[in-house]
């Protein structure tokens, strides 16, 4: 029997592994997907919040976000299934001079990448989300065009327009080796199989060192846990995703927004970092956020949470994504590191995956593989991680 043979093999059919291989074959090229979990979306894809902005401090970060809220605003018109997406913006608040001194700051970095994006005063602030204390409000940073959409269901949209395109995907199945031989990809190997290619893309999120280490390399991706959770849906109230980035005892920061279809869907970041993958969630995090976001918006007191539960963010030790063209091994791309992004990043990580393995970069695609080298020396932390 014959070995089947692919242009690209995608390990990872998750937020970044279903848009890169659904424009890899929109570029012509025939592709295969492997995921060890039983369906689409299933490792961390699903425990996303579904918040998607440009808003960041690094460039390159901010170009891709800013295509791939193209793709997400963009999906329903065009293929005509309802990924959920509302354009609500994002209200970074500010109750510190030392966030307001930050938040002024990055505004340089941010509309020189080509972010729509102002500082809003106290008072323009409340106009645009009026439940925030008043108390101690110094303003804010409020990018309009950012937005959300369901995790799911454009997981789902991106898996259904890669079959269109000709994408087989194979799940529960794990990689066990991806084969080489002077130097150059040749294969992947499962625990079902062994398929022949000349690439493979590397886009499997919290799991992507073990498939490095599977090429005989490696990655500095390590997971840590975050938790979410929704309450029950109830009439609109709140527009935009509402970020505090205060630190307080047991977080760094934590955000919030009501989905469309009602429901509020928050989420906090850890301090000190939950350093694992333990996706259980726990006791702990919901009295801590719900004290936080009352204390923000006094009128979310009156909620119930339906529930909460437990993902896992790749993180790098810079907080940046890995991507581009391995040194040591000639057809081999990463695509990971996203840092608990990878939703919003997960289309324009994609779409550059597939310029970058078709030989076809676009002019801006160079200066992004730069900043975003899986060889790169690790310095700073992006200061909104």
């Amino acid at each position: 029997m014959s070995t089947a043979v692919f242009d690209v093999i995608v390990i990872g059919a998750g937020s970044v592994g279903m848009p890169a291989a659904m424009y890899l074959a929109e570029m012509g090229m025939k592709v295969l997907v492997l995921d060890q979990f039983s369906s689409p979306g299933q490792g961390s894809n699903k425990a996303a919040i579904g918040g998607i902005r440009a808003t960041h401090s690094s460039p390159a970060k901010i170009k891709l976000c800013l295509d791939s809220l193209r793709t997400f605003s963009g999906w329903k018109d065009e293929h005509g299934f309802d990924i959920e997406w509302a354009r609500g913006g994002y209200a970074f608040v500010a109750y510190r001079p030392e966030e307001e001194r930050l938040l002024k700051n990055l505004l340089v970095v941010q509309k020189a990448a080509g972010l729509n994006i102002d500082w809003k005063d106290r008072a323009e602030l409340l106009d645009i989300s009026p439940g925030l204390r008043t108390e101690g409000l110094l303003g804010g940073t409020f990018s309009p065009e950012d937005g959300s959409a369901s995790p799911m269901r454009s997981c789902l949209g991106f898996h259904r327009r890669a079959l269109e395109l000709g994408v087989e995907c194979r799940f529960n199945e794990r990689v066990t080796s991806i084969m080489r031989r002077k130097g150059k990809v040749v294969g992947v190997r499962t625990d079902k199989g062994g398929y022949a290619t000349g690439c493979v893309v590397n886009a499997a999120g919290a799991w992507a060192r073990a498939v490095a280490q599977a090429g005989g390399l490696d990655a500095p991706v390590v997971p840590d846990c975050h938790e979410a959770g929704i309450t029950e849906a109830v009439a609109p109230f709140l527009d935009p995703m509402v970020v505090d980035i205060r630190p307080a005892p047991g977080s760094a920061n934590f955000y919030f927004y009501q989905h469309k279809p009602g429901q509020v869907v928050f989420c906090i970041t850890p301090n000190p970092p939950i350093v694992g993958s333990d996706r259980r969630e726990t006791s702990a995090y919901l009295p801590m956020i719900a004290r936080r976001m009352v204390d923000l918006m006094p009128k979310l007191s009156n909620l119930k949470v339906r529930r909460t539960w437990r993902g896992l963010y790749p993180m790098t030790p810079d907080g940046a994504p890995l991507v581009g063209r391995s040194q040591n091994l000639e057809g081999y791309i990463d695509a990971i590191g996203m840092c608990g992004q990878g939703y919003m990043l997960g289309p324009g990580v994609g779409a550059l995956v597939a310029r970058l393995a078709t030989d076809r970069l676009q002019e801006g695609d160079a200066g992004i593989l730069e900043e975003l080298s899986p060889s790169r020396a690790f310095g700073g932390v992006e200061a909104l991680k």
